[in-house]
């Protein structure tokens, strides 16, 4: 089940309310949210709802063994036997495939190439459970002895299958206690319809004119050896916009149903391309992910307090993971080392000396790094990938503009204005502009209801003769 459909806006998750509050007691309300969790996640895949389950158990009686055992080489051998599971399974369903093709490729065996579906959501909720038994371990977090409450927290459907990866710190108080008033529900709402639109009107459309650029993977993204030089980079572009707005999306629309329930979830995304620098992009993009590579990888190896030759290794160990994490495919792990270089030449380079440029020209070098970047990404059979490099710098003996660029750009105008317009903190700043005019408040809600209204209108309309419409993160 996909947030962007209307079997779920209009009838699951009004249901999933009316049930939730019918009742003020606590305990009931976690039962709910825990069937209706199970059964939003099991409606695409009956069966992978068993390893979930399974995971939960795992990391349920990993912390009991923790707190039992404080100081000694049990609790350390429960965290082992997390990450040892966790990602065992992680590898198995994700990387088996890949691991075997890559062997055969290698040394020239002919392994079966293992054929699994990847269970929606593996590889958020198995980082939230080892995030919870390393934190038992660390001993920041309590120890959740009641097994339905930790099934909850890992289940929990407004964030389960692509995040954000929220850590048990964030809401282990309110799984106990929470309450939810008007102003939540009012906040929640805005929030869910906000990311609707921006991933069936926004998203949507850019992924049009990037099918167009590129072509369809089942052709073998064909277009791609024929576009422009200019296209080329305003197809990266557009990849990485594409994303930005389908997975901020999602996350808007997790983080405003967590708001009904009486959960607060951390922000996910924060403007990300207005950014002067990769490192400010990194901060702003995917926090959830940044930080837990941060937390859990970067800073066990030893963060920036070793030297600088293994500081500069620590950094690309995490962002070849970070890359891998994404998928069982070279461009993710080349895609995150990409990204790390550009990371290492920033600290090299110096944040006094970057502070010194010019902002305009500190712009226009993270957004070509970031369309380039995001190319990187998209392209996940070695072939496109090649003729992609090759296209940027017209080495495909394609030109520098072509008519279809320019006949897309034409045809799209609108949209791509509104693309470029709500990337920047633009309704925040009118917002802020009301309030220090002064302007009512009843003024100010009476705008917002009536967008909220339209955008919702406009996102049924869309979605009406629309029988599968998934969010690009659920393949990760």
């Amino acid at each position: 089940m996909v947030f962007a459909d209307l079997f779920f806006l209009y009838f699951f998750m009004p249901v999933c309310l009316i049930f939730y509050f019918m009742t003020r007691n606590l305990h009931i309300r976690n039962g709910v949210l825990i069937v209706f969790s199970l059964v939003f996640y099991a409606w695409g895949e009956p069966i992978w709802v068993t390893l979930l389950i399974f995971s939960s158990i795992v990391d349920y009686i990993n912390g009991l063994v923790i707190e039992k055992n404080r100081g000694k080489a049990a609790a350390k051998g429960a965290v082992v036997c997390s990450l040892i599971i966790n990602l065992g399974l992680l590898v198995a369903f994700k990387y088996s495939g890949f691991i075997v093709e890559n062997v055969n490729n290698l040394i020239g065996t002919q392994f079966t190439v293992p054929k699994i579906s990847l269970p929606i959501g593996i590889s958020f909720y198995t980082f939230q459970t080892i995030s919870y038994t390393i934190d038992c371990y660390r001993n920041r977090v309590p120890t959740q002895k009641n097994f339905f409450k930790f099934l909850m927290y890992v289940s929990l459907f407004p964030q389960l299958v692509a995040g954000p990866i929220v850590r048990y710190s964030t809401i282990g108080e309110e799984i106990e206690y929470r309450t939810t008033d008007m102003q939540m529900i009012s906040e929640g709402v805005s929030r869910i319809i906000l990311g609707l639109g921006k991933k069936v009107i926004i998203a949507n459309g850019i992924g049009k004119i990037v099918t167009t650029c590129f072509g369809e993977a089942a052709d073998g993204y064909a277009a791609v050896s024929t576009v422009s030089i200019t296209g080329a980079w305003f197809g990266g572009a557009m990849v990485a916009l594409q994303y930005y707005y389908d997975f901020s999306g999602y996350s808007d629309i997790a983080i405003g149903l967590g708001r009904i329930f009486g959960f607060h979830f951390d922000e996910n995304f924060k403007y990300p391309m207005i950014s002067k620098t990769i490192s400010e992009f990194w901060r702003r993009w995917h926090i959830s992910l940044s930080s837990w590579f941060r937390d859990y990888v970067y800073i066990p190896l030893g963060g920036n307090r070793v030297s600088k030759g293994r500081h500069l290794l620590n950094i690309m160990i995490v962002w070849s993971l970070t890359g891998l994490w994404h998928g069982a495919s070279w461009n993710f792990p080349l895609w995150g080392l990409y990204f790390g270089l550009f990371l290492l030449l920033e600290i090299g380079i110096g944040k006094d000396n970057l502070k010194k440029c010019p902002a305009v020209i500190l712009h226009i070098y993270t957004k070509l790094v970031v369309a380039f970047g995001f190319g990187i990404f998209y392209f996940d059979q070695n072939g496109p990938l090649l003729k992609f490099f090759k296209a940027t710098v017209g080495a495909n003996g394609n030109p520098f503009t072509d008519t279809i660029t320019k006949t897309v750009i034409k045809n799209n105008i609108y949209l791509l204005m509104a693309v470029v317009l709500f990337a920047m903190p633009v309704v925040p700043k009118v917002k802020e502009l009301c309030m220090k005019r002064k302007t009512s408040a009843v003024v100010i809600q009476s705008a917002g209801v009536v967008c909220n209204i339209a955008i919702l209108l406009i996102c049924s309309i869309l979605l009406v003769n629309t029988t599968n419409n998934p969010f690009l993160y659920f393949r990760f």
